[in-house]
Parts: structure tokens; sequence; C-alpha cells
């Protein structure tokens, strides 16, 4: 699944007084088609000056009709909720992830690889019941524009094997000069863990940093159980912020 926050979405009532709120809209990574991020800013963007509803009773009407544009860009169902006002939040995924930056020696540890390889990880038998890491040392670049994209990635691994922390933090270091969207590059981690550890479970969600007031949060998961352990998913589940976001 992918998950769209975009925190400034607004547009006018009929009598000009503007209505401000935050928009979050989700689809299924199977969709043909994925939205590029800059088309949906201009997109959301046309509904600024836009005087289409008489107050935030009628928002639905703009969700239903962002809800069809959407849904024939990808080429799959789309769910659309706008929020107004103050919006109950939800952790973006459930249970307790370690961070990789705080368990490893970064001090004593070489980073000079800032390209995507699986040679990087280290496969070692697993030691527990299930791991969960988290970093916010993940950057990639745009696959159009080259601007940096940073965000943190969250990963959840159960099976007979697993890989070090330290090398898991290398390889997560080493998309910094990849070329992806965001989508592609949760689909890349997502995709090396599952073929060198053909694990129980295997979940990859990667929150990256707003930009123009928009961030993107794809989520790869090895079934869905997993899915629901993460609520960013859900269109009407609106979730904390990281510090980043």
């Amino acid at each position: 699944m992918d998950a769209w926050n975009a925190y400034e979405f607004s547009t006018l009532q009929k009598n000009g007084f503007p209505i401000s709120g935050w928009l979050k809209f989700t689809y299924s990574s199977s969709t043909p088609n994925i939205v590029e991020s800059k088309s949906v800013k201009l997109y959301l963007n046309s509904y600024n000056m836009a005087r289409l509803i008489d107050g935030k009773e009628d928002l639905h009407y703009i969700e239903e009709q962002i809800e069809k544009d959407l849904s024939k860009a990808v080429g799959g169902d789309v769910g659309v909720y706008i929020a107004v006002g103050d919006v109950d939040t939800l952790k973006p995924l459930k249970g307790d992830f370690m961070a990789l930056e705080e368990y490893c020696n970064v001090a004593k540890m070489s980073f000079d690889q800032y390209n995507e390889s699986s040679d990087i990880l280290e496969v070692v038998p697993s030691i527990g019941r299930y791991e969960r890491w988290r970093s916010h040392s993940l950057r990639s670049n745009c696959r159009v524009t080259n601007q940096p994209d940073w965000g943190d990635v969250y990963i959840h691994i159960k099976g007979e094997k697993a890989v070090t922390p330290e090398s898991l933090l290398q390889y997560i270091v080493s998309m910094r000069k990849e070329n992806h969207f965001h989508e592609e590059i949760a689909e890349c981690i997502y995709k090396r863990l599952y073929d060198l550890l053909d694990p129980e479970e295997l979940l990859v969600t990667c929150l990256y940093t707003r930009r123009g007031g928009i961030d993107i949060n794809p989520t790869r998961a090895s079934n869905y159980y997993l899915l629901n352990q993460a609520p960013i998913i859900d269109a009407y589940n609106f979730c904390e912020k990281t510090a980043r976001q």
C-alpha cells in the first residue's frame, strides 16, 4: 500500500471563505500505475481557489471527486479523506522498533558505499522470534528532478535468518545516490531482504519527508496480518509525524 499525506489542502466555500485541512489518500501497490508527486501537488492546488461547496459538511463531494480522478490515474481503488480542525493521530506502525543508529557503534563503522547492492547485507541466523528496526538515515533521490528525498525506514523481519544490524544500516545508507521514486526504494529494500532471508514475515515501511506539503509513505508486506499492523496505510487513520515529516 502507498499512503500520501497532503498537509496543506485547502479550498473555498461558495462565499469565498477558505477551508484548510489535512487530506490523505491511499491505494494498493498492485495498481498498474502510480501518480507522480509534482502532478499530485498541481492537481490538489487546483482546488485552492475553487468555490465548490457551501461548508465543511460538503467536503465529501470533494473527496468523491478526488477519489474518482486518482482512481482513474492509478487504475485501481483509491481511498480519500479530508480532516479539518483537530485530528486524532495514531502511531504509523504498531509495536516498538529499535533505532539502528543507537544500537550500532556507528563511530567504529565504515560507510563508503552509496549505491545499492545486496552484497552489503550480511546474513546470520536469527537470534529471536522477530526483529524490528528503524533508521532515520534513509536518503535517495527523485528520479525526475534529482532532488534529495529524506526519510525514515521501518523493517520487521521474522524467520530463521536475519541480517546483522550493522550491515542493514550500511545498506540503508547505500541508497544515498540512488535515483528512484519512494515506492521503488521501499520495494527494493523489501525484495532484497525477501530474496536473501526467505522470511516467514517481512514488512518495510518508508516514511518520507514532506515536500511541497505532501509526504509519501510506501509499505510493502508479506501478508495482510502485517498490513494490519501499519495504521499508516488506512486513508481514515491520521498518524503521528516523525521529526522529518
